[in-house]
């Protein structure tokens, strides 16, 4: 991938990853569009980062989908980089039979960027230099189980990426999965966002944008503290890391 001379739409851009990555990309001279749910935190970003645009977006919603993708493939057909980043993460109990939550995170986390990625394909196959990135989690290869649903579908996202990465070798798309750890955000709250057991969120930036600069034909962008968890199998410490996340 290109570090510059892009036009990028990223999902869930209005705050934590998603607008991190909006504006290390906006300060390396990237055309930038971010999408949200939340206006008020979609509006700051813009106050705080002039040139960067936002639009309303629920990917939980496939119409909202095909209207975005119509506008901005309309109004700005130089988008060759797409970053499928929303998502949620909340507490489950299994052991209560409700499925709520479960639904709601296949909605976002999965089903979301699978239905953005094909709206946006056919005018990404016409681009040069174009990439489509997305966010799975340390939590994809070492679960957690306070919140299954959510492991689950990033380990679907991760899945999803190699496949998605074999269907499209032929082609001009470049696909690039980036693997966060326990970050400082407020994904699960407030408390998270000060949690010192987590890693500062700007230091996952810069050293994400480090590596994407360093390893331009990477297939997954993997900062240091993630890998405990991605290649705990491999090394032959699951089950350890799996009681560590638990502990």
């Amino acid at each position: 991938m290109q570090i510059t001379g892009n036009t990028i739409l990223i999902t869930g851009g209005g705050s934590g990853i998603g607008r991190g990555l909006a504006e290390a990309f906006h300060a390396r001279g990237n055309k930038v569009i971010v999408t949200g749910r939340d206006t008020a935190k979609l509006d700051a970003i813009v106050r705080a980062n002039p040139g960067i645009e936002a639009l309303e977006l629920d990917v939980d919603d496939p119409a909202a989908i095909k209207a975005v993708t119509k506008r901005i493939t309309s109004d700005l057909p130089s988008l060759n980089v797409l970053i499928n980043n929303a998502g949620i993460m909340r507490a489950e109990d299994l052991k209560s039979g409700d499925t709520d939550t479960a639904e709601a995170t296949i909605s976002t986390n999965l089903l979301g960027p699978i239905r953005l990625t094909a709206a946006l394909l056919p005018h990404l196959l016409t681009r040069p230099n174009a990439a489509i990135l997305t966010v799975s989690s340390g939590l994809a290869f070492v679960p957690r189980a306070l919140a299954p649903t959510y492991c689950a579908t990033k380990a679907a996202i991760h899945s999803y990426s190699q496949t998605l990465r074999v269907q499209l070798r032929d082609t001009p798309i470049q696909v690039i999965e980036l693997v966060p750890p326990y970050l400082q955000t407020e994904l699960m709250g407030p408390a998270q966002a000060a949690d010192p057991n987590a890693m500062p969120l700007a230091d996952y930036i810069s050293e994400t944008m480090a590596l994407l600069e360093e390893k331009p034909d990477a297939d997954e962008i993997l900062v240091q503290r993630v890998f405990f968890q991605r290649w705990a199998e491999r090394e032959d410490r699951y089950a350890a890391a799996f009681a560590r996340v638990n502990g």
